[in-house]
């Protein structure tokens, strides 16, 4: 275990900065039009990543469930788990390596971007020379210019300043707590499929299945959630983010997953009857859907948008570990509040809980307070870079300000 987190750490470590420079690198090379959908399409290779990976535990969990035909757990507790499975969630987590190491090299050879190298480094030559390499144009660098943008005080405060606070305060408050908001509801969720399916009865009582044939049908059961509600969400945000407008597409992702929580938590005895787990499958994969058709792609998408140059990357940062600090929330919480009062209906050491209805219906009042959150991030649609951060023009009047706060028409 100490192993497992300290590696784990690292690649939190890793990830963390990945976040904020695969949004921010897609932002500032890609025009006004087609940011939007530059920026998801990068995040919504996720989805087919959540997709492999469950394709990847579905081999080798039946390869090794052919190859080790083990007792269920009810006929036999200690045969049931063969010793052999110890090695299957080595290899499905082995795999995870393959990507990462196919990246490396592109990676190391990826140039800084324009604006940071011109802006902050004030290396308008070597910005020139790296826009030039990636667009395939020839550009001269305005020297004079840059080196009188970068010096102008009106874009030289800092992350803690009266200036910052006044400019953008509301909107990082926007972003980190819808941010947070989102990873609560969407890593409970995710994370507990399981608990969720074999509660209302979709996946069989654990005690009828082997272990390794557990890992199988667990993973089958969120590969055809990933496929029918994951995937497809994160590329209507696509192709529809440059469209509609990332304020309508979080605002109505935030609204219909709160719909549907309410709508799984409210008369949850009805899905627990066997006539209706379909019915329930398919509800839950919408929940899913519209968490990515909506706030789980948006809330990537806007803090790479709305923070000026030299912030921009820090800013989507702390959104980002915001997120993951919802992500640990809703790991723990539900992991605790979905304990069934009843001692049957708990997992063995566990105390009593308010139950899985409970804890949808908690998840669906998180993911409104997501909608009155986001009425704080501003729209980016159609407009470039330096008009939403106000740099490299006069500085903004306190109207133009407070329009960029406001709902768009």
């Amino acid at each position: 275990m100490a192993t497992l987190c300290f590696f784990r750490f690292w690649l939190g470590f890793g990830i963390g900065g990945d976040y904020p420079l695969s949004a921010t690198i897609m932002s500032e090379y890609a025009n006004k039009k087609t940011r939007g959908a530059f920026i998801a399409a990068v995040f919504a290779m996720q989805g087919f990543g959540i997709l492999v990976g469950g394709i990847v535990a579905l081999i080798v969990s039946s390869a090794f469930d052919h190859a080790y035909n083990a007792p269920p757990y009810s006929v036999d507790r200690a045969g049931s788990t063969v010793p052999e499975a110890d090695y299957i969630w080595r290899i499905i987590l082995m795999f995870g390596a393959i990507p990462a190491a196919m990246t490396y090299y592109w990676r190391m050879k990826m140039p800084e971007t324009a604006r940071y190298t011109a802006l902050v480094a004030k290396n308008a030559k070597q910005a020139a020379n790296d826009m030039s390499k990636v667009l395939n144009v020839d550009l001269e660098a305005e020297e004079e210019k840059v080196q009188k943008i970068a010096e102008e005080r009106s874009n030289n405060f800092g992350l803690f300043s009266r200036e910052f606070a006044r400019r953008h305060g509301v909107h990082l408050v926007g972003t980190t707590t819808t941010w947070f908001l989102l990873d609560i509801a969407y890593y409970s969720s995710n994370l507990f499929q399981k608990d969720i399916f074999s509660k209302v009865g979709w996946l069989p009582p654990a005690k009828e299945m082997n272990a390794v044939h557990e890992v199988f049908r667990i993973a089958r059961a969120q590969t055809l959630i990933a496929l029918c509600g994951t995937v497809p969400g994160y590329w209507f945000t696509v192709a529809f983010i440059d469209r509609i407008g990332r304020f309508a597409i979080q605002l109505m992702g935030f609204f219909f997953m709160t719909v549907f929580m309410f709508a799984l938590a409210i008369p949850y005895h009805h899905w627990t009857l066997k006539p209706n787990h379909i019915g329930f499958v398919i509800m839950y994969s919408l929940t899913f859907f519209f968490a990515n058709f909506g706030p789980n792609a948006t809330t990537f998408v806007v803090p790479a948008e709305i923070f000026p140059a030299r912030l921009r990357s820090t800013c989507h940062g702390i959104s980002a570990a915001c997120g993951k600090a919802g992500a640990i929330v809703g790991a723990f919480g539900f992991l605790y509040a979905a304990q069934g009062k009843k001692e049957a209906d708990r997992d063995a050491g566990y105390p009593a809980g308010i139950g899985v209805k409970n804890s949808l219906i908690m998840l669906g009042v998180i993911n409104f307070f997501g909608i009155l959150f986001t009425l704080l991030v501003p729209e980016s649609k159609g407009k470039s870079l330096e008009e939403l951060t106000g740099e490299n023009e006069d500085e903004p009047s306190q109207t133009e300000l407070s329009a960029a706060r406001t709902v768009p028409e």
